[in-house]
């Protein structure tokens, strides 16, 4: 029941973000190369996937009771660092990938040490989701797909980036990390 709540939770956030945070047509929309579309896409089709093989298949990942409990606090975490992440760029958040005339790049708080901390967020969770589903089939279900989605969105970002800041936004990649400090 409380996995049900958080993940409803999860999902009302993330439809409120989409539906609150898009550019307006004043805006320099780029284009996001389907992007978001494969991300939503994505979680639709493993989140339940994912439930379903963890009710169906006989793959724990641990015998321990509370596993699944550590799973929705981690989720939380996930959810509460992406908000964090938004706050933090403000007005330049947006779901679709665009570029305001006023736009720069945003290097304080956790933006001065990694690029994505949003879809890092957004990651968390799923690994929380996989991890309170207490399933390995289901983890990588849940976890793997939507990764790849997230790499494509941040490459085509990225690339977005480059062509409007140029040898500003390449000098910003040098001292960042994309993801993960100290590994991607």
């Amino acid at each position: 029941m409380l996995y049900t709540t958080i993940v409803a939770i999860w999902l009302a956030s993330e439809i409120f973000l989409n539906r609150i945070f898009r550019s307006g047509p004043q805006e320099k929309q780029e284009t996001d190369r389907k992007s978001l579309l494969w991300i939503w896409v994505t979680i639709m089709a493993t989140l339940p996937l994912g439930s379903f093989l963890a009710e169906y298949t006989a793959a724990p990942i641990t015998s321990y009771p509370y596993f699944s409990k550590l799973g929705i606090a981690v989720i939380v975490v996930g959810m509460l660092f992406r908000f964090w992440s938004i706050y933090t760029l403000g007005h330049y958040f947006t779901v679709d990938v665009t570029i305001r005339d006023d736009h720069r790049i945003v290097q304080i708080g956790v933006y001065k040490y990694l690029r994505h901390p949003a879809y890092l967020g957004s990651l968390i969770s799923f690994v929380g989701n996989g991890v309170a589903m207490n399933n390995y089939i289901a983890f990588l279900i849940t976890v793997l797909p939507v990764t790849g989605a997230f790499l494509f969105r941040m490459h085509v970002e990225e690339q977005v980036l480059i062509n409007n800041f140029g040898e500003e936004y390449k000098q910003y990649k040098k001292k960042t990390w994309r993801l993960i400090p100290f590994v991607f």
